[in-house]
């Protein structure tokens, strides 16, 4: 079977929607003096991915936010404390719709977070021998990084790093795949997990230099009384790809159909954008 020449563009929509919150005039408002800027500055951010990256189709992994994913069913304390201005958490509501406007597919489903959809279409593209490129902020994304998928970071002022093992090992010591080992021995204070007592970055990067994995280290005694925690530290820093996303065909953009969305909330340079992009495929 041939494999189409382009990349699938898998998007962290939570992520960059947050960024363009955080990034643009909270004077961006939409139809029924709604918020508006996350909208604008996430479809700014996906439009220059796409023109940039012109991929073979685009998924965008969103959170749930009504209701706990299943690393807060297992340790109540993830992602504890956190707390979003109600214009953010709306416009989050409202921008999966506009994804699925532009023809791309919107991933999101009661007690998944954006991570396993992520992973899911990640895994799935490398599987059908295809090229994958995952846009995050979040740094667990590291753990996907290989020969057929490279992350896109953003670091500052609109620039975008490329990630892939080499990148990796670089800046952590350790590889891909030891990311959710490295990540349950160091702790994650954005996520609330503790990590081992003691333990910090260079530690962690040490020890996974001379143990393949946190389940070797334990074999060997270390961290005897901390083991089921760390294991489940570990478990839950594992994005898993069994998120509910359907196969991902070949995608031609909707330009017209999203910017009729846009137009409908009254965002209309975002409309006016779009619309300039259906004229130059027609």
């Amino acid at each position: 079977m041939s494999v189409a020449a382009g990349p699938l563009l898998v998007v962290d929509g939570d992520s960059f929607a947050h960024r363009a919150y955080h990034g643009l005039p909270k004077t961006i408002r939409r139809a029924g003096n709604k918020g508006g800027g996350a909208i604008v500055g996430f479809a700014n951010y996906l439009l220059r991915l796409y023109d940039s990256e012109q991929p073979r189709a685009v998924v965008v992994g969103w959170d749930t936010l009504s209701e706990p994913n299943w690393g807060a069913r297992e340790f109540a304390d993830y992602q504890g404390g956190r707390v979003f201005d109600d214009e953010i958490v709306e416009q989050l509501e409202v921008l999966p719709e506009l994804v699925r406007a532009f023809g791309f597919v919107a991933g999101k489903a009661a007690g998944f977070e954006a991570d396993d959809f992520l992973a899911t279409a990640a895994k799935a593209e490398e599987k059908r021998g295809g090229m994958a490129l995952v846009a995050s902020g979040d740094r667990d994304a590291f753990q996907l990084a290989s020969e057929r998928v490279t992350i896109l970071h953003p670091v500052k002022a609109g620039e975008i790093a490329r990630i892939g093992p080499a990148e990796v090992r670089q800046r952590y010591g350790v590889n891909p795949e030891q990311v959710p080992d490295f990540i349950a021995l160091r702790g994650d204070p954005s996520d609330k997990l503790p990590g081992a007592r003691g333990v910090g970055e260079k530690t962690a990067a040490s020890l996974l230099q001379r143990y393949p994995n946190l389940e070797a280290m334990l074999a060997d005694g270390k961290f005897e009384t901390q083991a089921d925690d760390l294991r489940l530290y570990k478990r839950i820093a594992t994005m898993v790809t069994n998120a509910p996303l359907p196969k991902v065909a070949d995608q031609t953009p909707d330009w017209d159909k999203a910017a009729a969305l846009a137009r409908e909330w009254e965002l209309r340079a975002l409309s006016e954008r779009l619309s300039q992009l259906a004229k130059t495929v027609k």
